[in-house]
């Protein structure tokens, strides 16, 4: 069986996290599809950054210092223009989780960045054009202070995939089923995500009734893979593609059991079986 294989944040394992250089990496990997994460500027770009702030983990500041993990948070993204988020160096800082990570100095890439470049670097290199997993970061509580609510965020967000023309190519997924709702009355054909947390109790058939309508795809942490859910998800015609799946026996064992994809911080894996 094919399974969709995608690359986490791009290649997180080898490359920095969420930018163009991870992307084009993972499309040398020969991934499928291209996993991210969105958020949102002051001046209503729609960025590509795993948090609503820069992580102390991967930042660099402006002037050379590193980020300290106690004010972090301080460094909304939602409150910086774009010119002020470009800055920050996200790339050189040696990852503490990641220790395979090529450093390099590079920014938060706009989705339209990361998709001008993708798209023209699969063209000319003669590599099939990839689906791209967009992740919205919303969630209720921090409405109006990392992020505007689902309706601006979605409409900002669509705006761009239909610039581009890639609408055919993108699926959506989001924790916040606010963002999934609005999606999926606006834009109906759009392919959808459910994503579910590990702490997550429900079972997957009341998680479908909360959602309110049948998503392309159930993410799920890969702690909650079973025999019975695949059986679930292939009953509702769901394809089930868990997170985030980083040695290769994992990688076989969900594949065995019947998922339709997995997301990897380490995308080579996939072809090192």
């Amino acid at each position: 069986m094919t399974i969709d294989k995608q690359g986490h944040r791009g290649c997180r394992g080898l490359m920095p996290e969420n930018t163009i250089p991870a992307f084009i990496k993972a499309i040398d990997l020969g991934v499928n599809t291209l996993e991210m994460d969105l958020v949102i500027t002051s001046d209503n770009k729609v960025l590509v950054s795993h948090e609503p702030f820069f992580n102390h983990e991967i930042t660099t500041l402006p002037n050379g210092e590193l980020v300290l993990e106690s004010n972090e948070k301080e460094l909304n993204i939602y409150k910086m223009t774009y010119s002020e988020v470009i800055k920050y160096d996200v790339g050189s800082k040696v990852h503490p989780r990641f220790p395979q990570q090529l450093k390099m100095k590079v920014h938060k890439p706009l989705l339209s960045e990361v998709i001008d470049s993708v798209e023209m670097y699969s063209k000319e290199n003669h590599k099939p054009a990839p689906y791209y997993n967009i992740e919205t970061k919303t969630n209720f509580q921090t409405d109006g202070v990392y992020h505007p609510e689902p309706k601006e965020f979605v409409d900002l967000m669509m705006d761009v995939i239909f610039e581009k023309k890639i609408e055919n190519r993108v699926i959506i997924q989001s924790f916040d089923i606010r963002t999934l709702h609005y999606l999926h009355q606006k834009h109906p054909d759009i392919k959808t995500a459910l994503l579910v947390e590990d702490f997550d109790k429900k079972d997957f058939l009341k998680q479908i009734e909360d959602l309110g309508f049948v998503p392309t795809i159930y993410s799920p942490a890969q702690n909650l893979v079973t025999p019975k859910l695949v059986k679930e998800c292939k009953s509702k015609k769901v394809n089930l593609i868990p997170w985030t799946v980083n040695n290769i026996s994992s990688i076989n064992k969900l594949t065995k059991m019947g998922v339709d994809g997995i997301i990897s911080d380490y995308p080579n894996l996939f072809f090192e079986k």
